[in-house]
């Protein structure tokens, strides 16, 4: 198996909730989605969708304990205002804040929203990594 990723499926309660909360953030759905079904979004190298929790659950062949999976997205930035201007977007979007932007242990600058569906996510500023002009990340 290569070493990458091509897809990241977030289960939703209520995708007509989640897509106004992604479209809030300024994502809009690739022509390929099925409206009402599910919704593609193409983020650089790897494809984000959003889908029935009660399908994924079914068709990822796992119970749906209904709680925190185990998982958090992130997403990195430039700088340390972009973070903070980041979790003011997603807040007006509907997010929860979890976790305001701060400095980390680890030299960088992060802080955490909450979607709707109550999937949680770093905004990160690492000086350690470098962040090309296409948003890809690289750990050189």
């Amino acid at each position: 198996m290569e070493q990458r990723l091509s897809l990241v499926t977030l289960g939703t309660g209520d995708l007509g909730r989640a897509e106004a909360f992604y479209r809030a953030l300024g994502w809009l759905p690739h022509p390929s989605s099925v409206p009402g079904e599910i919704l593609f979004f193409q983020t650089g190298a790897i494809v984000f969708a959003l889908w029935s929790r009660t399908q994924l659950a079914a068709d990822s062949a796992v119970t749906d304990g209904g709680g925190w999976g185990g998982v958090t997205l992130a997403h990195n930035v430039r700088t340390p205002d972009e973070v903070d201007e980041v979790l003011a977007q997603a807040a007006r979007a509907g997010a929860r804040i979890g976790r305001a932007g701060a400095a980390t242990e680890w030299g960088g600058y992060s802080g955490v929203f909450i979607d709707p569906d109550g999937h949680p996510w770093e905004v990160a500023h690492n000086p350690g990594w470098t962040l090309r002009e296409d948003g890809s990340v690289s750990l050189d």
